[in-house]
């Protein structure tokens, strides 16, 4: 029996909108099983320069609702790589907005013994990113 191929994203996943449906159902079309690591509440907060508006169980949930996902899971913090350790993926795709670069997490991989693949996706939606929407409606969402 062929062996299954698991994708592994990642994100804040604070907003669910159509520019993240699009990024997952891109990911999950390169493999039969897709992950979703979920950021910590203080990983998110790092990255987004502000506290999320759901914390990271409901985020997790939320992503984990999601059609395309097969299975949704709260990263570690400080350490993408054992997120990367326990999952074992074939292939690990980055948004086209996510800050990790392609070199730092082959080198980390390889600093696991692990084989993998990574893939960053093109957005060809840029205009539906969660900082468009934040200002579009900043006040009423986050409350700044």
């Amino acid at each position: 029996m062929e062996k299954k191929k698991t994708v592994l994203a990642g994100g804040v996943f604070d907003i669910i909108h159509p520019g993240h449906i699009h990024t997952l159902n891109a990911a999950k079309a390169l493999g039969d099983v897709l992950v979703v690591a979920i950021a910590t509440d203080k990983t998110a907060q790092k990255m987004k320069k502000r506290i999320p508006l759901h914390n990271q169980e409901l985020r997790c949930e939320l992503v984990s609702c999601l059609s395309m996902v097969d299975k949704a899971v709260i990263g570690h913090e400080d350490d993408i790589f054992k997120t990367v350790k326990e999952i074992k993926p074939n292939i690990i795709v980055l948004g086209y907005d996510q800050i990790h670069q392609e070199k730092f997490i082959d080198e980390g991989c390889k600093r696991i013994n692990l084989n993998v693949e990574i893939v960053r996706l093109q957005s060809p939606v840029p205009e539906l990113s969660s900082s468009e929407i934040e200002k579009q409606y900043g006040k009423d969402i986050h409350g700044l």
